[in-house]
């Protein structure tokens, strides 16, 4: 099943696009080296095109350095047609709680208009849910609400001012989309 709610805004506000990352394997090594499972693959690939359909073209790309982020990121890009390039790995994502991915997120330049962030969870539900304002898509608001935020889940959010900014309700939500369940 999948669910998409809500319409991204194309005001002149900053977006940005929190995901967890795609479906994964139970195991490996490390959990650092863990790899996506066949199905987080397809999910992560359908994800960017219904971001290239919801008019999601990212300045900049937030990931967290694990292997499976890595993984969702390529996927995410071929999907939407992006450039793999724009992508910083971030050995700080990985780890980091919802304090330490705001901070992240309040570094990235000012020129940049469009930003995805994939992470790990609780961190990026936590986050994706403190930044709403509540003033958003209600059908969003509610889907997010009730789906969590599972593997390959989307929020976009329209962001008014600078990332230097950004903190809890400072944001609200256009968009959520869950893929495959």
């Amino acid at each position: 099943m999948q669910e998409s709610v809500g319409k991204t805004s194309d005001a002149g506000s900053r977006r940005l696009v929190v995901m967890r990352h795609a479906k994964a394997e139970h195991s490996a090594s490390t959990d650092h080296v863990r790899a996506l499972a066949e199905r987080g693959m397809g999910d992560a690939e359908a994800a960017g095109r219904w971001m290239r359909d919801h008019g999601v073209e990212p300045d900049a790309a937030l990931v967290s350095d694990a292997l499976r982020t890595r993984q969702t990121w390529q996927q995410v890009a071929a999907g939407a047609g992006w450039d793999e390039a724009i992508a910083v790995f971030s050995e700080g994502l990985y780890a980091a709680g919802t304090d330490s991915a705001f901070d992240l997120v309040r570094e990235v330049a000012d020129d940049v208009r469009t930003l995805v962030v994939i992470g790990h969870n609780p961190t990026m539900g936590s986050l994706a849910e403190l930044v709403d304002d509540g003033e958003g898509d209600g059908e969003a608001t509610t889907a997010m609400v009730t789906r969590g935020f599972p593997t390959s889940a989307v929020a976009v959010f329209a962001v008014e001012g600078s990332w230097a900014d950004l903190g809890p309700g400072t944001a609200r939500l256009d968009a959520f989309h869950v893929g495959a369940a």
